[in-house]
């Protein structure tokens, strides 16, 4: 097989009308028999699998179908949860009074899930049972049978503690490190099913560099980075013996379209990050405040045993990248790591982190994945011949 750039993407894709609808009446308490989500949710990975086939995607996932919010979706399979939280704003959209208010405009006309409300920790966490993950791993298995040969690998999303910690408040630990070890605890169930079932476990942990202008907006800097060490070493325990090959974490500065001039320097949380006994690293690296931030990877950072996902692919902008800019920037991505078999094309953030929340719509997003394939393909050229 000729050596080529791989490409992926960083999990949520598009929901569709329907099951974004179930998801959002189930979330806003109403009644939603298991049978019609399910069903609805089967259908969403199906679609979703064919789809990114269709764009040219590599190591493919099921969408985040069944799932009403990145990380929300805890509150329905652990224990300890309930009522409703206020999310602090993100600093940078607190600074432009007439931006916020767009934005708020905007929210207002859209139905979603939202991500600022998300239930409070109010008693002791824990996983139910893993009947809800088998389930999810059972769906995708199916779905992608058919298409056997067709992709080059898989992976399935998962929360980080600390982002279920930092946007899930707490309301029943003495402290937040026995908050984040709880959460991580029972998020292992979670984890190990996503391995044994043959799947790349994806971390998602945007806490480890949004909560700096979010939870930590009003602290030094150095009680971030304490903050990152505890979630860091929860989720080293909370993997136990996978090996690190399966695992990859991803990092970013949250998936809004906002100024981000308050976005934390990836050079100032990388010692942390680093620490995390991961395969690889999905990072945003395709959007104008942190494309330039792929230049610290000339210092030979990142671990030798761990590959980079490239974030190539902007996903809070509709603007279809040319596949020559995919090319160029997974060209900067190789010339900095030093080696092409340790670099992966993929995309910045998910494109429907919850449901409903829509930056880019569903035709947009699939043009925006099949001009990464382009563009994998440009810089393949490139390297390989």
């Amino acid at each position: 097989m000729t050596a080529r750039i791989l490409t992926t993407h960083a999990g949520s894709l598009p929901k569709g009308k329907a099951l974004t609808a179930l998801h959002i009446a189930r979330n806003r308490g109403e009644a939603v028999s298991d049978a019609e989500m399910d069903a609805a949710s089967t259908a969403g990975v199906q679609r979703a699998i064919a789809k990114q086939i269709e764009s040219g995607v590599d190591v493919i996932n099921d969408g985040e179908a069944g799932r009403e919010g990145f990380f929300t979706y805890v509150q329905h399979r652990m224990t300890g949860f309930g009522g409703r939280a206020q999310r602090p704003m993100m600093r940078d959209l607190t600074m432009y009074p007439s931006f916020l208010e767009m934005l708020r405009r905007g929210a207002a006309a859209q139905d979603q899930v939202t991500l600022l409300a998300a239930p409070e920790a109010i008693g002791a966490i824990a996983y139910r049972e893993a009947g809800a993950i088998v389930a999810d791993m059972a769906r995708l298995g199916a779905a992608l049978a058919p298409f056997e040969g067709h992709y080059a690998g898989s992976f399935v999303t998962a929360p980080s503690p600390g982002i279920i910690a930092a946007a899930m408040a707490n309301r029943h630990y003495p402290d937040m490190a026995s908050y984040v070890n709880a959460v991580a605890t029972a998020l292992a169930v979670e984890y190990r099913a996503i391995t044994a079932a043959g799947h790349v476990l994806q971390i998602d942990a945007p806490d480890l560099a949004m909560e700096r202008h979010t939870l930590f907006a009003d602290k030094p800097l150095g009680d971030f980075l304490d903050f990152a060490r505890v979630v860091v070493a929860a989720i080293n325990t909370a993997l136990g013996d996978i090996p690190r090959a399966q695992v990859r974490l991803h990092v970013c500065w949250g998936n809004y379209n906002g100024p981000h001039e308050c976005d934390v320097a990836l050079g100032d949380i990388w010692p942390e990050i680093a620490k995390a006994q991961v395969g690889g690293h999905v990072l945003s690296l395709g959007n104008p405040r942190h494309e330039h931030e792929v230049a610290l990877f000339r210092q030979g950072i990142l671990p030798k045993d761990a590959a980079l996902v490239a974030g190539v692919i902007d996903t809070t902008s509709n603007y279809v990248e040319h596949e020559e800019v995919v090319a160029n920037r997974l060209m900067r991505a190789i010339e900095a790591v030093g080696d092409p078999a340790r670099v992966m094309a993929g995309t910045d953030c998910g494109f429907e982190t919850s449901a409903g929340f829509v930056t880019i719509p569903d035709d947009v997003v699939w043009a925006k994945l099949r001009a990464l394939s382009a563009g994998a393909r440009l810089a393949s050229a490139r390297v390989y011949g």
